[in-house]
């Protein structure tokens, strides 16, 4: 794994920084044909986690970007909680994925676009932890185009 620490970009905020590099995990994902989502996992201003959608290629609906960033951080640390670690997610987690968040105690969430349909914002019940910060909106065009035009070329192609 690689690790990037925000001090080797100073021209650009953290929030941008690392949902650049969330957004480079999302073409990952969109070179094998997942679905381009990306995550990645910062504490202290070093990633210490990544992950990109590996659904079809591991048979597995929960193998979202998000949960495998939040295992290779947690295979990082050495330990389950995510306290002071922030989760940079191109697209808003679904109710799987923030419900996980919850469980690591993670203490920030940035995505980029909102996704009306499956995002956790749409449970009127809490699903994050008490404590987690939300920021929303960060590359957010970027982020969802990258989305729609991936499944606007699965429909052209049927």
């Amino acid at each position: 794994m690689r690790y990037i620490s925000f001090e080797d970009e100073a021209s650009i905020l953290p929030d941008e920084f690392f949902m650049n590099e969330a957004l480079k995990e999302a073409h990952e994902a969109l070179k094998v044909d997942e679905v381009p989502i990306g995550a990645v996992i910062v504490h202290k201003g070093r990633i210490i986690g990544r992950g990109h959608n590996l659904t079809e290629t591991l048979n597995d609906v929960t193998a979202h970007a998000e949960m495998q960033a939040f295992t290779a951080a947690a295979n990082f640390t050495g330990g389950k909680y995510l306290k002071d670690c922030t989760l940079y997610v191109t697209i808003e987690p679904c109710v799987m994925c923030a419900g996980a968040s919850y469980w690591t105690q993670v203490s920030r969430i940035v995505y980029g676009a909102s996704d009306p349909q499956r995002g956790f914002s749409q449970i009127k019940q809490r699903i994050l932890h008490p404590r987690t910060e939300v920021v929303l909106g960060i590359r957010s065009a970027e982020c969802g185009q990258l989305v729609k035009d991936f499944f606007v070329s699965k429909r052209n192609k049927t």
